[in-house]
């Protein structure tokens, strides 16, 4: 499997998490039934299912404390002398800081959700014949300015920021929400199955999770409808109610709320 990232000499986030994210479908493209290759039943559920793989690995996993409970020390060895007065609460902080932003992929997981629900309505309204193509760039900066309360100073951080409309992919920006429920509402159940799953991220051992979503998700392919897999690992319909509940808990502890 290949997978392409993007990086910045001063800025960790963007590569790191980009990677982790990427790295999410990859893993769960190697984790499909190789003996139904090429067969419509070992293919991917859905795209929603395959966002929540990497949003899974990019946010729940990689922005954890856990995590970073056990890769800080690493990261300061990586980058001598850069963080030696940052804490790893700071650090961690840093990595969960909630503030609105421009860039969708930059997002805080707070707000992401926002950023997708105003690409969707810009998207219906295109396609009803509500809005014209010539006026989307306004139209992006009036949303971004509402849900969001900041204003593009172009387009490359506006309407031009991602590659999905140049290339024809009209609808596809909803499977990121779709997948933050999913991942939500799996790793519940995750977690209850592996009850020492944070000391074990804490010990860096992530092996136990990628085989827990191997036999859960990964090897299942088509094999269900989305539906009908989220019913299947979680016992329950998909529901927006395990992602607040994992937003509430993880930023309430993280600004002490």
């Amino acid at each position: 499997v290949r997978i392409t990232t993007r990086y910045s000499e001063t800025f960790l986030n963007m590569a790191l998490f980009g990677t982790m994210h990427e790295a999410g479908h990859a893993l769960y493209e190697q984790g499909l039934d190789p003996k139904r290759y090429r067969d419509p039943a070992g293919a991917y559920c859905s795209l929603g299912v395959h966002e929540s793989q990497s949003r899974f690995w990019e946010n729940m996993i990689g922005r954890s404390r856990p995590f970073w409970r056990h890769y800080y020390p690493e990261l300061r060895r990586t980058f001598p002398g850069v963080l030696d007065d940052v804490s790893e609460d700071a650090f961690y902080g840093a990595v969960n800081v909630v503030r609105p932003s421009l860039i969708r992929v930059e997002a805080d997981e707070v707000t992401y959700n926002l950023h997708i629900i105003l690409r969707f309505e810009l998207e219906s309204d295109l396609l009803a014949g509500r809005l014209e193509a010539k006026d989307l760039p306004e139209a992006w900066n009036d949303k971004v300015k509402s849900f969001l309360g900041i204003v593009p100073p172009n387009d490359r951080e506006g309407v031009l920021q991602d590659v999905h409309w140049s290339v024809g992919l009209i609808g596809y920006f909803p499977t990121y929400a779709l997948g933050n429920l999913y991942a939500a509402q799996f790793a519940e159940v995750l977690r209850k199955d592996m009850p020492d799953l944070d000391t074990k991220v804490a010990a860096g051992e992530l092996g136990g999770i990628k085989t827990w979503l191997n036999e859960h998700i990964h090897i299942l392919g088509r094999r269900y409808l989305p539906q009908e897999l989220c019913q299947k690992v979680t016992g329950a319909p998909l529901s927006a109610e395990a992602a607040m509940r994992y937003l509430t808990t993880k930023f309430s502890e993280v600004y002490g709320l």
